[in-house]
């Protein structure tokens, strides 16, 4: 059975690392009360991973479109290949627009996003707030559709492995 590339590999496990981390931390941190030490130490890190999973998304698809992904097996039937080619594209659209998202909504909050700290990222839109409750709710919005892929995304990718038996899981190990 015919293998993604190191790279994609590398690529699609540690943004699924970084995606899982920036979400828990996201919502670890709007359950803190109030305006804590902690809580905005947790907003600078979720916006980093945020930055961090555009960095990578831009590398994953700047590899994926000089890579063709591995063929699926002649005997998956062509609904689940169509399937997994929109989840597969929904997902790559969502890796983009939660962390666009996120850091509009922290720009229309009057919030600028420096990256670990250090670098400013450009201000592209000043504070706002008519536009803050809107992106506040395309980014949770944004995130609830990323949640629901990835577990149909786990949950294809597990029934590949455990019931069809077919090897597509494995084209994506390590």
């Amino acid at each position: 059975m015919p293998r993604y590339t190191l790279p994609a590999i590398v690529l699609h496990w540690l943004l699924a690392l970084l995606i899982i981390s920036a979400f828990a931390l996201g919502v670890t941190m709007v359950d803190i009360p109030g305006l804590t030490p902690t809580k905005l130490r947790y907003f600078s890190w979720h916006k980093w991973l945020g930055v961090t999973v555009l960095a990578l998304a831009c590398l994953r698809l700047l590899w994926r479109l000089a890579h063709r992904p591995p063929a699926y097996p002649s005997a998956m039937p062509g609904w689940q290949q169509k399937s997994a080619k929109l989840l597969h594209g929904l997902l790559y659209v969502l890796i983009f627009a939660v962390p666009i998202s996120g850091y509009f909504y922290s720009l229309a909050a009057g919030v600028p996003v420096v990256y670990l700290g250090v670098l400013p990222l450009p201000v592209l839109m000043e504070p706002s707030p008519e536009w803050k409750p809107v992106l506040k709710q395309v980014h949770y919005s944004f995130n609830m559709v990323l949640l629901g892929a990835f577990i149909l995304h786990v949950g294809a990718a597990l029934k590949h492995q455990f019931i069809d038996r077919d090897g597509v899981f494995k084209r994506i190990l390590p």
